[in-house]
C-alpha cells in the first residue's frame, strides 16, 4: 500500500429494492423502509419461501442500454451498468480518450447471470441444442458486470470481476482501492450486482434451509440479531462506487465523501457454508483492516454488519466483533441494513459500502428494523428500529461469503 496515494470516493450509485438512486436508497434506509415483498419475477405459489427483496419499476433505457442491448444482457449486467452510470454523474467523471487507460472496473458477483442460464436450459430441453442462443455463454459469465461496464463508459484500464459469493463486492471494492495504492490506475469504477431472484436460484437456497419461511409476514422476515430471525431474504441490485486517487480528485473539483483507508481479506479454511466457529475467519479481517488503516479499536464509530438474519450467521459475526473490540464493543453502533434490503449476495458489499459511506458523511447511522427480541448471543447495541444521529468519524463494512470467504472495508471521513 502506497501511503503517498490516498483513495477517496468521490461517486456512488445504488439500485437496491427500498430505492433505484443513491438518494431514495439512503432516504429509505433512514427511515427504515423495508424493500421485501411477494415475489412478482415469477409464480412461487409451489415454493417454500414465496417472497424476496426484487427491484422495482426498472427502466434500462434510462440509463443509455438500448433494447439491442438489453436483449444481449442479463439483468445483473444491466444492474450493474445502471449503478455505474449513476456513480460516475455523481462523481461528475468525464472519461475521455486521453484519461481512458488509467480509468479501471473491478465488479463483483457472486451468481452472474443464472436467468439467462434458466432460460437457455429451457430452450434447450424444449427444442435441442441448436436452439441455445450464440449469446449464452457472454450473458451468463459473470465477468460481464466488470466487462459491459467498462465498454458503455470507455474505461480501458485494470478489468476484472471477483467471485467470491456474498464477499463479492466488497472484495471488488477494496482491489479497486489497491489498483489506486498501487498506482495501476488514477480512478476505478468498482461495486457489484446480482439479479438471482429466479427459481432456481430461490429454489435451491430454500432447499439449503438458509432463507426465512416468513411467508405470512414478508416485510417482518429479515431480522437481523433478532432472537426470533429464521433466515436471510433473497434480494437484488447493484451498487456502484467511484473511487479516486486523491490528488486527481481535489484537482477537478470533486465531491469527496470519505476516504478508503483499510481492506483486509481472510479465508476461514472451514466449511462450505458456515462461519468459523467464534467468527474467527471475520475477526482476523477485521483486524488485518485495521491494522492497514493504522487505527485502534476504539476509533472505530460505526460497523455496518454482514448481519444476514441466520441463526448461525449472527451470533458468529457478534462473537468475532466481541473478540476484536473487546469491551469497547458494547459501544459500538453495530447495524444490518439488510433488514431493509434483503441479502444482495454478491451485490451486498456495495450497497453496504454505500450506506456506511453515507453514515460518514451524513453522521447518521441507518437501523436494524424488525428488531424486537434481544438474543442472549447477540447483545450488542444494533440501533434498533431507529436511525441515530451521531458523529461518524470511521466506519467498517463487512462482507463474509460462502466458502469461508471474508472482506471487511475501513472507511473515514475526509481530512486534508
Amino acid at each position: 500500500m502506497n501511503r503517498q496515494r490516498r483513495v477517496v470516493i468521490t461517486g456512488m450509485g445504488a439500485l437496491a429494492p427500498n430505492g433505484n438512486t443513491t438518494e431514495s436508497y439512503w432516504e429509505a434506509l433512514c427511515n427504515g423502509q423495508t424493500g421485501v415483498g411477494p415475489i412478482t419475477k415469477f409464480d412461487a405459489t409451489d415454493f417454500r419461501v414465496q417472497f424476496a427483496a426484487e427491484i422495482k419499476n426498472f427502466d434500462p433505457a434510462h440509463f443509455g442500454i438500448d433494447r439491442r442491448s438489453q436483449r444481449r444482457m442479463d439483468l445483473f449486467t444491466q444492474y450493474a451498468i445502471a449503478s455505474s452510470v449513476q456513480a460516475v454523474e455523481n462523481a461528475g467523471l468525464d472519461i475521455s480518450n486521453e484519461q481512458a487507460e488509467r480509468i479501471g472496473v473491478v465488479f463483483g458477483s457472486g451468481i452472474g447471470g443464472i436467468q439467462t442460464f434458466e432460460d437457455q436450459h429451457e430452450a434447450y430441453r424444449k427444442d435441442g441444442p441448436r436452439r441455445i442462443s450464440p449469446l449464452f455463454v457472454p450473458m451468463m459469465i459473470p465477468d460481464m458486470s466488470a466487462g459491459q461496464v467498462s465498454i458503455h463508459l470507455g474505461a480501458k484500464g485494470p478489468n476484472y470481476t471477483t467471485v467470491t459469493a456474498c464477499a463479492s463486492a466488497a472484495h471488488a471494492i477494496g482491489n479497486a482501492a489497491r489498483e489506486i495504492w498501487d498506482d495501476e490506475a488514477d480512478v476505478m469504477i468498482t461495486g457489484g450486482a446480482e439479479a438471482a431472484i429466479t427459481p432456481m436460484s430461490v429454489g435451491g437456497f430454500a432447499s439449503a434451509r438458509t432463507l426465512s419461511t416468513r411467508n405470512d409476514a414478508p416485510t417482518q422476515a429479515s431480522r437481523p440479531f433478532d432472537a426470533d430471525r429464521d433466515g436471510f431474504v433473497i434480494g437484488e441490485g447493484a451498487g456502484g462506487l467511484v473511487l479516486e486517487e486523491l490528488e486527481h480528485a481535489t484537482q477537478r473539483g470533486a465531491t469527496i465523501y470519505a476516504e478508503v483507508v483499510g481492506t483486509g481479506y481472510t479465508g476461514d479454511a472451514y466449511h462450505i457454508t458456515g462461519m468459523a466457529p467464534g467468527g474467527e475467519g471475520g475477526a482476523r479481517a477485521m483486524c488485518r483492516a485495521m491494522l492497514q488503516a493504522q487505527i485502534n479499536p476504539e476509533d472505530v464509530s460505526y460497523i455496518n454488519a454482514h448481519g444476514t438474519s441466520t441463526p448461525v450467521g449472527d451470533p458468529a459475526e457478534t462473537a468475532a466483533i466481541k473478540s476484536v473490540f473487546g469491551d469497547y464493543a458494547k459501544k459500538l453502533a453495530v447495524s444490518s441494513t439488510k433488514s431493509m434490503t434483503g441479502h444482495l449476495l454478491g451485490a451486498s458489499g456495495a450497497i453496504e459500502t454505500i450506506a456506511a459511506t453515507l453514515a460518514i458523511y451524513h453522521n447518521v447511522i441507518p437501523p436494524t428494523i424488525n428488531y424486537e427480541t434481544p438474543d442472549p448471543e447477540c447483545d450488542l447495541d444494533y440501533v434498533p428500529n431507529e436511525a441515530r444521529e451521531i458523529p461518524v468519524e470511521i466506519a467498517i463494512s463487512n462482507s463474509f461469503g460462502f466458502g469461508g470467504h471474508n472482506a471487511v472495508l475501513i472507511l473515514r471521513k475526509f481530512r486534508n
